[in-house]
């Protein structure tokens, strides 16, 4: 009896509530959430950490270049657990340029950075970050130049809202919030020295890490990339980014940065002599990177002067080891320099690879025509497929022009006009 009083009271309550949801006019269903004391019954629910975001195509975490228009283009920003190869341009100007975006984007969102290189000291490397805009009305500003300190105190009150002329201007210290993903950077400043102090990253300098008694062993990695790799390994395992220690600390993405990778600075031969003695060190060694990317919360960039290796093969093999390849095509010193369709732009960027995430081949970049130009403060890209009609019509006009200055003759004393092409065929 007790059993089924019971019952009869949870139905009058069940009949109560539906009751009073009627009244109401709201449905039964609602929405499970957290309770009004603040505690959440609702189940373990994804983490979310700074600067990043899970990819609206497959939910993978994406972190971002620290370049809008380059995460928009590799479909919505790096993936973590790739690499992203940075083919450098023949005299290295730009590619050094987006190796810091990407050290700044991580610095602003409170990453933990891992800058690698053989040339110089990654604390020199991160002195010269550039320093974050506040907002996108700063960047559309150095962009496109539309402000203008000559306007009259008038006409910009008039662009305000008049229940806001009368409030207090407050001043904004620092950047914008590392909430947001992506950032604009000025690459005219650099970036203040207390994000600098503030950020947790680990540098490592060749010739500091490797000495030259070091024994070499036949069929195995040069000596630079073997303590790279070990130092790698000993930072994702130590400071808990493999996930084994997740209740110590909280959830951060790990940022390897490795500069000049594959030059002789590095040990490698694959840059003098086509066949040399370690050819195979450099794709064993991106190898073992993606297997300890692939487990762990880190993203890589890596540079690489590609257009000074010897031997074609190897560039395949490390496009094929790479899940992201972005090259970079300077003008200077070719004769795109004085073409008139690239007048305003600084070089090329190609889209030579896309990561397709748990498959064995990658996508290919459908938009071909992209250029950028280095501003006083901004690196941006265009696409310059609109240009090229234009372009095309410019050409024939400049050539018509040229086939009538050729071909035509001196003026005949017996017409008032000289003779052009129609008169003489």
């Amino acid at each position: 009896m007790a059993a089924v009083a019971t019952c009869g009271s949870v139905a009058a309550s069940t009949g109560s509530a539906v009751a009073t949801a009627s009244k109401s006019n709201v449905t039964s269903f609602q929405r499970r959430g957290p309770r009004a004391s603040g505690t959440n019954d609702s189940g373990p629910r994804l983490v979310s950490i700074a600067g990043t975001r899970p990819s609206v195509r497959n939910g993978q975490l994406l972190v971002s270049t620290g370049l809008p228009a380059l995460d928009q283009l590799l479909g919505g920003g790096l993936a973590v657990g790739t690499v992203l190869l940075i083919e450098e341009d023949k005299y290295n100007i730009y590619s050094p340029l987006l190796f810091k975006y990407f050290l700044a984007e991580g610095t602003v969102n409170g990453h933990t950075l891992l800058v690698a290189s053989a040339k110089e000291d990654p604390a020199n490397i991160l002195q010269e970050l550039p320093a974050p805009l506040l907002d996108d009305k700063c960047k559309k500003e150095f962009d496109e130049g539309v402000y203008n300190h000559k306007t009259p105190e008038s006409n910009i009150k008039m662009r305000i809202a008049w229940r806001y002329q009368l409030l207090p201007k407050m001043e904004q210290i620092g950047p914008v919030s590392s909430s947001r993903f992506g950032h604009y950077y000025d690459a005219s400043k650099r970036m203040p020295q207390e994000l600098i102090e503030a950020s947790n990253w680990h540098g490592f300098f060749l010739p500091e890490k490797i000495s030259s008694t070091v024994k070499v062993e036949p069929c195995s990695l040069t000596p630079g990339y073997t303590k790279l790799l070990q130092f790698i390994q000993n930072i994702i395992y130590e400071e808990g980014f493999d996930g084994s220690n997740p209740q110590k600390k909280q959830r951060n993405i790990l940022r390897i940065g490795i500069q000049n990778l594959g030059s002789p600075l590095w040990g490698d031969d694959i840059c003098c002599a086509e066949n040399g003695g370690n050819s195979h060190s450099l794709t064993k060694f991106l190898y073992v990177l993606r297997g300890l990317l692939r487990t762990s919360l880190s993203a890589c960039i890596i540079t690489m002067p590609t257009h000074l290796i010897q031997n074609k093969a190897i560039i395949a093999r490390v496009t094929t080891l790479s899940d992201i390849v972005v090259g970079l095509e300077s003008f200077i010193g070719s004769e795109r320099e004085t073409n008139p369709l690239y007048k305003d732009y600084h070089g090329l960027i190609h889209i030579r690879q896309i990561p397709r995430l748990n498959n064995l081949i990658c996508d290919e970049s459908d938009v071909k025509d992209l250029a950028f130009k280095l501003k006083r403060k901004l690196f941006t890209i265009e696409c310059i497929t609109k240009l090229r009609s234009y372009d095309l019509r410019s050409q024939r006009y400049f050539l018509s022009r040229h086939l009538q200055r050729k071909f035509s003759v001196k003026k005949n004393p017996y017409f008032k006009e000289p003779h052009t092409l129609k008169k003489i065929y």
